[in-house]
């Protein structure tokens, strides 16, 4: 997944930072909000943490000009605005969710994993897939009933393809996935991923277009 962190707060946007890109996810992160739209004009995002107090503006006009354009992106406001009135209006502005600081890390890393099921299709975090047993909210795997080990970087990969089952998807958009602006990328990363999720959950599991991409197989 890669995510765009939109907080001026430096000890705070650190923590967030560092505990998103421990979950294996890519992020971005801005600090004024005229940083984060040169970021969305160019990089497609899975979600956004949001503050509502930035240096140049307020976060609710800024959200509520993404939805005004159509841009669907999942947002959660993260913010020390405690009113139930600031909520509501975060909420009426096209919010997903709503967390007020301090928060508990943990719980942002469970509340971003069931904001992007929500708008992959599928709240369930319980999936089968053949041998399969897949859990997204403890980002795991069992394969025959043995539990697999996947690396985070693995595991985001892999949650690509289970959320758009049969649908392809190429190199870029999966390095997008993985990898925020300030990551060197090795020509050859996608395909060493992809070739040790197919030793660990079966060689017919990842599909190869030629030349196109990747797609999750039916078996």
């Amino acid at each position: 997944m890669r995510v765009l962190l939109i907080e001026d707060d430096t000890v705070l946007g650190d923590a967030v930072h560092d505990q998103i890109a421990a979950d294996g996810h890519s992020i971005d992160w801005a600090t004024r909000l005229d940083a984060a739209g040169e970021y969305l004009d160019v990089a497609a995002y899975d979600l956004i943490l949001l503050d509502l107090m930035l240096p140049d503006g307020r976060g609710q006009p800024f959200l509520r000009a993404l939805r005004a354009r159509g841009d669907t992106t999942p947002v959660i406001i993260l913010t020390a605005l405690d009113q139930i009135s600031d909520r509501i209006e975060g909420l009426n502005a096209g919010a997903d969710d709503y967390m007020v600081k301090p928060f508990d890390l943990s719980e942002l890393s469970a509340r971003l994993g069931a904001v992007a099921r929500r708008y992959s299709g599928n709240p369930n975090p319980l999936i089968t897939l053949g041998d399969l047993e897949i859990d997204l909210a403890a980002r795991s795997v069992r394969r025959k009933g043995r539990p697999v080990a996947l690396t985070a970087r693995e595991w985001v990969l892999f949650e690509a393809f289970v959320q758009r089952p049969g649908q392809l998807l190429s190199k870029a958009q999966l390095e997008e996935r993985l990898y925020s602006f300030d990551t060197e990328i090795e020509s050859n990363r996608i395909e060493v991923h992809v070739s040790r999720l197919r030793k660990k959950l079966g060689r017919e599991r990842i599909e190869t277009v030629r030349g196109l991409g990747y797609r999750l197989g039916a078996t």
